[in-house]
């Protein structure tokens, strides 16, 4: 591979320090030398930008996307390199025929459901293989809880039996030994709500004792907040086992104001020896498929369960008096205001009218939950959500604090995803960096880099240093935007016109190459 020469950068590297100008040299796939005066075969201008590590995503949902558009322009345009992928305790690894069509029906909100798709693994590290017929950016997995769960106890509402237990520590342990990273967690979903605070920690024994960590979406987000983080908490105290508290925030009117609880509980933590980080996104709407609001008794069984209830008359006034009167344990312990809960995307096309409309808004001449209902029939739990509940003070002061990462918790399907998919890493760096001045530049790179790099314990990643991966994005400081919005959620952002990864040009003068560097990175 020729060298490559970026000259005159203000090199950025992911340490915190101060810039400082430089030429880099890339050869191999790796960075070879920083210095003045390097010479290559190609050389490109670096004046005026900023040359700092790929961005990691901590927080990713693109298990499906990076397999069916490999070209993965909403990750590599932004300067992502690296993708965490298995969150929320749901994914496709390990499965079995039977789990496999469940989750393919549970997360179409999430991940679509591709037709003609070759759905051609079960284990985890067969998956990984599959990754590695050519993806755009580098990949790191998590087993996910859920999943694991629905291999040994079905969608039983019902503490795992010991022997079920031990068959769940079986399974995590084989999916660390084939080159997961970790274990996530998903507690407000189906069927990972399920599990005992017992059932987590023996599940994080094994993921500790092998040198992972333990990614949570915690029981809630809202009502009971603090004392869902407290859990997981526990959880590592108990276990051993470092966490990482994913989309890390205070949500609703009820949190308010209230970041400096939950990181006063994270220093807490800290300070009695429990190793903790976290990751957000810098948006205020948070998004998922829209049936996750509903109460956990009412998805036990399974999806074609949930459809059933959803069809019997008193169990649909049932689900409807908890989502409105008393809140759900999937609507995070607070009443549903149905003018916060935005329809993005739609499995059937002849819903298509309600994507861009909350459910409150299209509720015209019928009940909002009675709309809710339909829509989730009609479309087979397939319909996917923005829930407007974010709160700007909380945002802030959650981003600032020293064990914070980047994550676009990002949804790549639906006609109006998120634009967090394709914006959340230049965000941080236009809106939260130079305009508002909450974060410096050389900070905020380190949350978006090295600090993930440091959580994921990878040696050669995550800095701008010799003998590192040349995963690498120029940017011009002064330019850098995020153009994607609510309205508009697929743009690819503006001011980066160079990212690469493993050396190799995804973005080059400002233009996706058909180049698929990407691999997946394993324990192992």
């Amino acid at each position: 591979m020729p060298d490559l020469v970026f000259r005159g950068a203000s090199v950025v590297d992911g340490t915190g320090a101060p810039a400082f100008a430089s030429d880099v040299r890339v050869r191999d796939g790796r960075i070879a030398e920083l210095g003045h005066g390097l010479s290559g075969t190609r050389v490109v201008d670096a004046g005026g930008l900023v040359l700092a590590p790929g961005f990691i995503d901590m927080h990713a949902h693109s298990d499906l996307r990076l397999l069916a558009e490999p070209e993965h322009l909403a990750k590599v345009a932004q300067g992502v390199t690296l993708e965490v992928l298995g969150q929320d305790g749901l994914s496709y690894a390990p499965v079995d025929g039977s789990t496999l069509d469940g989750l393919r029906e549970q997360l179409a909100g999430w991940n679509g459901d591709p037709p003609g798709f070759d759905w051609n693994w079960r284990s985890v590290g067969e998956y990984l293989d599959r990754l590695d017929r050519g993806i755009a950016c580098n990949a790191v997995y998590l087993v996910p809880h859920g999943t694991v769960r629905m291999l040994v106890t079905g969608w039983a509402d019902r503490p795992a039996t010991p022997a079920e237990v031990d068959r769940m520590r079986e399974l995590v342990g084989i999916g660390l030994a084939e080159g997961a990273f970790g274990l996530s967690t998903g507690l407000t979903y189906p069927p990972g709500t399920y599990a005992s605070t017992d059932e987590l920690v023996a599940l994080c024994e094994v993921v500790g004792a092998a040198g992972g960590f333990h990614g949570t979406h915690t029981r809630g987000y809202g009502a009971g907040a603090l004392a869902a983080y407290a859990e997981v908490v526990e959880v590592s105290r108990r276990s051993g086992c470092p966490l990482h508290l994913a989309h890390a925030t205070m949500n609703f009117p009820v949190n308010a104001g209230r970041a400096g609880d939950l990181l006063a509980l994270v220093d807490d933590a800290v300070a009695a020896g429990v190793d903790v980080s976290l990751d957000t996104y810098p948006y205020l709407p948070g998004a998922t498929y829209l049936s996750a609001l509903l109460p956990s008794w009412a998805a036990a069984g399974g999806p074609a369960a949930t459809l059933a209830r959803l069809s019997t008359p008193d169990l649909r006034a049932r689900i409807r008096h908890e989502l409105e009167e008393t809140g759900t344990d999937g609507s995070h312990g607070v009443p549903v205001d149905w003018s916060t809960i935005e329809v993005s995307g739609v499995r059937d096309p002849a819903n298509a009218h309600l994507v861009g409309h909350t459910i409150a808004d299209s509720a015209r001449g019928v009940a909002p939950a009675d709309l809710y209902f339909d829509l989730l029939v009609a479309d087979r739990l397939g319909t996917s959500c923005l829930m407007h509940v974010g709160d700007e003070a909380n945002v802030r002061a959650i981003m600032r604090h020293p064990a914070h990462t980047g994550g676009s918790d990002g949804l790549l399907v639906g006609e109006r995803p998120h634009p967090r998919g394709w914006g959340t890493f230049p965000r941080y760096l236009a809106r939260y960096v130079r305009e508002l001045g909450v974060l410096g530049l050389e900070e905020c790179v380190a949350h978006l880099t090295g600090r993930p790099a440091r959580r994921l314990r990878l040696r050669d990643r995550g800095l701008v240093r010799a003998g590192h991966a040349a995963d690498l994005v120029l940017f011009d400081p002064a330019t850098i935007t995020d153009t994607a919005t609510f309205a508009d959620p697929r743009r690819a952002p503006a001011g980066i016109p160079y990212v690469l990864v493993n050396g190799t040009f995804v973005i080059d003068d400002h233009q996706r190459t058909d180049a698929l560097p990407g691999h997946t990175i394993r324990t192992v």
